[in-house]
């Protein structure tokens, strides 16, 4: 297990970071760090012994959070920035089919497991909606969902 970032190296956060409980002094799921935030490496650590953990100082909030490598790229590889992000929901905003079938009707609300920025400068997204395959989804096909809160 070798290290994709060396100390001091400077990274970009690719999704917003909130807090998983693990750090102090704020309630769970407080956003920590937007996505798109420039930090430095400051240690790397192993969670569980399978994990690599960067610790990232993110000057501009002035915070030390631990980081996954999968959350980071390098701070000069090329940024996209995308309208949604990894567990965010989203709405069809359009039917959404493969081979000529309609698999989602246009507002049906999905989930997003994956934001996909690889090589094209369009972003895509892997979406999971109720009931249907994990679908590849381009993000001009995708609106905010409206999730109204349920009554307590």
């Amino acid at each position: 297990m070798r290290p994709r970032f060396d100390y001091g190296e400077a990274v970009r956060v690719t999704r917003n970071l909130r807090n998983d409980g693990t750090f102090p002094g704020e309630r769970t799921g407080t956003l920590l760090v937007r996505r798109g935030s420039l930090g430095y490496v400051r240690d790397v650590g192993t969670f569980l012994q399978d994990q690599l953990i960067y610790t990232v100082h993110f000057l501009d909030a002035d915070r030390l959070v631990g980081c996954r490598s999968e959350e980071l790229q390098r701070a000069d590889d090329p940024w996209v920035a995308s309208r949604f992000e990894t567990r965010e929901r989203v709405a069809a905003a359009r039917p959404l089919g493969r081979s000529g079938r309609v698999l989602v009707e246009a507002g049906e609300i999905g989930e997003v497991l994956k934001v996909i920025r690889e090589d094209d400068p369009a972003v895509s997204y892997q979406v999971l909606f109720a009931g249907r395959p994990l679908l590849l989804v381009p993000e001009s096909a995708l609106d905010t969902a409206q999730v109204t809160e349920e009554p307590e």
